[in-house]
């Protein structure tokens, strides 16, 4: 066969655009009878035949909530004529214990075929972060896309990754390695499931509320610094302020940032989070994903400090605001090996890890001021060594 290298190439150009819509709902009690709202949930999409419905259960919960199950199989007996338990709910460890764990999607992916669900079936994914992330990159997975409902249970699952869509698990030793973007179904926010949450968990999510307050928002970031005592004391009028407000600026970000799927190279809603990520691996999880982002935070507002981007007064406020939460600024995980780049344990090598993440050129998040973020595309290592130092050295008084 003779190639003629002279003929010229031809083209066929395809443009496909997909519009997505989901519903984030703020309830109490969802599964009390008189709550119609998980219903309504699914009988909003028309059909009028009962749907197969399955859970799966952080364990976690049901320390605080034994009744949850019984709950959830009266709730369906209730509204027979809407939804239908096609198995009994499947419970599961959470934390990000879930997110290491493989065969765990396996068992997902078995009950989802055991139960015969379909496209039109639904996926309730009741739980922490860690629990939301696995079911839904199982639903995702399941049939190219099985219908998502999450049903966060934490504060840093109602005010960020719940109502996101992200999904994903951990590889590696790397952080959401194997993942999907695939948006939920719907979003449904129980108040409830808050009161039976330890300090730790509570105060955890508010971080994330600091993260977007910092990029996005100056007046909610005052808002929270100006209400610690209360979210301290566990005011919930305040923290359902706080996880109303966190949601809304992360949806309007997913639906108007022009990259919801983060086809470049930049992640914005990541501030803090390529420290957070690495620290959370360094201590084998005993940070809580939350507590490493506060941490992330107080590092990337240091060396946006350093770099002359923060003025003084704005990351005293910023660091005084993570401490008066609670949070812990610095851990020694962060200096460990810190001149040796290619260690596995150097918290820089989580700087490539946030690059390779996505591609392309490295760009990180800073900030000029409380609610002005800028990104970069290179960082001084030294000025970074010298911010460790400084929340090391700062730890006794923050």
């Amino acid at each position: 066969m003779v190639i003629d290298i002279k003929q010229k190439s031809t083209l066929i150009h395809q443009r496909v655009s997909v519009t997505f819509n989901y519903e984030v709902y703020f309830t109490q009690n969802l599964f009390e009878l008189k709550n119609p709202t998980l219903a309504q949930v699914i009988t909003a999409d028309g059909e009028t035949k009962p749907k197969k419905v399955v859970a799966v259960i952080d364990a976690g919960i049901l320390q605080y909530q034994p009744e949850l199950v019984k709950q959830l199989v009266a709730y369906t007996n209730f509204y027979a004529e809407i939804l239908a338990i096609a198995a009994q709910p499947m419970i599961i460890s959470g934390g990000e214990a879930a997110k290491n764990d493989r065969t765990l999607l396996e068992q997902i992916h078995e009950l989802i075929e055991a139960a015969g669900l379909c496209r039109h079936s639904y996926l309730l994914a009741i739980g922490g972060g860690a629990v939301l992330d696995l079911v839904g990159y199982a639903a995702a997975t399941a049939h190219r896309g099985i219908r998502l409902i999450r049903i966060p249970t934490t504060v840093l699952a109602q005010n960020d990754s719940g109502v996101g869509v992200k999904n994903g698990i951990n590889a590696f030793g790397k952080k959401n390695f194997l993942g999907t973007f695939a948006p939920p179904y719907a979003v449904v926010n129980d108040s409830a499931f808050l009161t039976t949450l330890d300090d730790r968990d509570w105060r955890s999510g508010i971080a994330e509320a600091i993260k977007v307050a910092l990029i996005k928002d100056a007046n909610f970031f005052y808002f929270i610094h100006f209400h610690t005592a209360a979210l301290v004391q566990r005011d919930m009028d305040t923290m359902q302020e706080i996880i109303y407000r966190c949601a809304q600026l992360h949806l309007e970000h997913i639906a108007n940032s022009g990259d919801p799927f983060e086809m470049g190279s930049s992640r914005p809603l990541d501030f803090g989070h390529w420290a957070a990520h690495k620290l959370e691996h360094l201590t084998n999880y005993r940070l809580r994903h939350g507590e490493a982002v506060a941490i992330g935070i107080a590092l990337d507002s240091t060396y946006s400090y350093l770099v002359g981007l923060l003025n003084y007064s704005d990351w005293q406020r910023i660091l005084n605001t993570l401490s008066a939460l609670g949070f812990t600024l610095y851990v020694p995980e962060l200096a460990d090996k810190l001149s040796q780049l290619e260690h596995p344990h150097c918290l820089f090598r989580g700087l490539t890890e946030f690059r390779e993440h996505l591609g392309g050129e490295l760009t990180l998040t800073l900030l000029q001021r409380i609610g002005k973020a800028i990104e970069v595309h290179e960082v001084d290592l030294f000025l970074y060594r010298k911010a460790i130092s400084l929340l090391r050295e700062l730890r006794v008084e923050f």
